[in-house]
């Protein structure tokens, strides 16, 4: 379990010999079983995700870099994919050793003996829940930056110009890393008796004693508030307000087709319809992943035995669906954006390509390589 326990402020193995408070003892066991049986695969399954989504990511990463391509909504979009990078490069390491070569006759995966990889374990619980912040308030950006585009059109150019962005992005990164401070300090190891040998091993723990506590507290509300429930509030409304101006600029294009609309202007209007679609399908499959945990963690607010009986025995199934998120953007770009699909094809398939002149023939409407990237840039827009 990566960030959906070891980054969350109640961290441990599940206590499963009292009885549960919450959810009667047939589901509770079902989910112990669905918990053990899954635990087998995850590391295996999530290894495989991780490897095809860090090749995706880094062709993310080169053709948004393209100088062509570069607005403040696709550099947004690629440091998002910097972050879902980083997150699926250290998930790796992480799934190998605690999952796939985990050592025999421990408890659990919060128990080594090596302190070395007791280091990586901590390591893991900071890194994991910082760039899980940076992604998900880039994501926010992500759709902040669309809202003023279709609602506020004509200070656009004003705050969604690339300075901003880059701005925008610095913030996020730093503000992570600051954010995260509470759960840095709050992590740390100590030296227990855990296999029947009465064994001394490394165990992964958090400091509560005296006023630490206080640091504790402050993390829990912070990562509760800043990392799970407000970003998913505010990403359910943004969802909202771009499901409804898509809509709107549906039923505007049907009017406009109906009373015949210039070959220009019906390219432009597809254009932003596409890229609002496209930014929008990063937004919700974002949320889908991330409401389920901000349900449980407002859910855990007031009843805190919630955590061993559903949030735990679920955390490896929340760890994959994350991980197939950050994977699963390059799909959504190649699907719903000319531009992307024809820059990815010359950047990587050059041989399997006709000549740059053909392209520009084939696609004259919609400024793929060189023309009108002043446009594209007021736009701010992947086309």
């Amino acid at each position: 379990m990566a960030w959906a326990n070891v980054s969350n402020i109640t961290v441990g193995p599940a206590d499963t010999h009292n009885a549960p408070k919450y959810i009667d003892s047939v589901s509770f066991e079902r989910l112990q079983t669905l918990k053990e049986r899954y635990a087998d695969i995850h590391g295996y399954v999530s290894t495989t995700v991780c490897v095809v989504g860090v090749l995706l990511n880094i062709a993310n990463i080169v053709v948004l870099n393209k100088k062509h391509m570069r607005t403040s909504t696709n550099i947004i979009l690629m440091w998002l994919a910097v972050a879902d990078l980083c997150t699926m490069v250290e998930y790796v390491p992480f799934a190998l050793k605690f999952y796939v070569f985990k050592d025999e006759g421990l408890p659990s995966l919060w128990h080594v003996r090596s302190y070395s990889w007791m280091c990586y374990l901590l390591f893991h619980a900071n890194f994991s829940t910082t760039m899980h912040a940076v992604s998900i308030w880039l994501t926010i950006m992500l759709a902040t930056f669309r809202f003023i585009y279709i609602f506020f059109l004509d200070k656009a150019s004003k705050y969604c110009s690339i300075h901003h962005a880059k701005m925008v992005i610095l913030v996020v990164y730093m503000s992570a890393v600051v954010v995260c401070i509470p759960n840095y300090i709050s992590n740390y190891w100590e030296l227990t008796n855990q296999t029947a040998n009465n064994e001394t091993v490394h165990t992964f723990s958090q400091r509560r004693n005296g006023n630490y506590i206080y640091i504790f507290d402050m993390n829990y509300w912070v990562q509760s508030i800043l990392i799970k429930l407000f970003p998913c509030v505010l990403l359910t409304l943004l969802t909202i307000m771009l499901i409804t101006a898509l809509h709107r600029a549906h039923r505007n294009h049907v009017h406009l087709k109906s009373q015949g609309m210039r070959r220009d202007d019906m390219e432009k209007h597809n254009e932003h319809f596409r890229t609002t679609a496209m930014l929008l399908a990063v937004v919700i499959l974002f949320l889908v992943t991330e409401l389920p945990q901000g349900i449980m963690t407002l859910l855990m607010i007031f009843m805190e035995e919630l955590h061993n009986e559903l949030y735990s025995p679920l955390g490896d199934i929340l760890d994959i669906a994350a991980l197939l998120n950050n994977a699963i953007n390059f799909v959504l770009y190649c699907t719903m954006s000319q531009q992307f699909r024809d820059t990815f094809i010359q950047t990587f398939c050059s041989r399997c390509c006709v000549d740059e002149g053909q392209n520009i023939r084939k696609y004259p409407n919609n400024s793929i390589i060189r023309a009108n990237n002043r446009k594209q840039s007021k736009m701010g827009d992947m086309v």
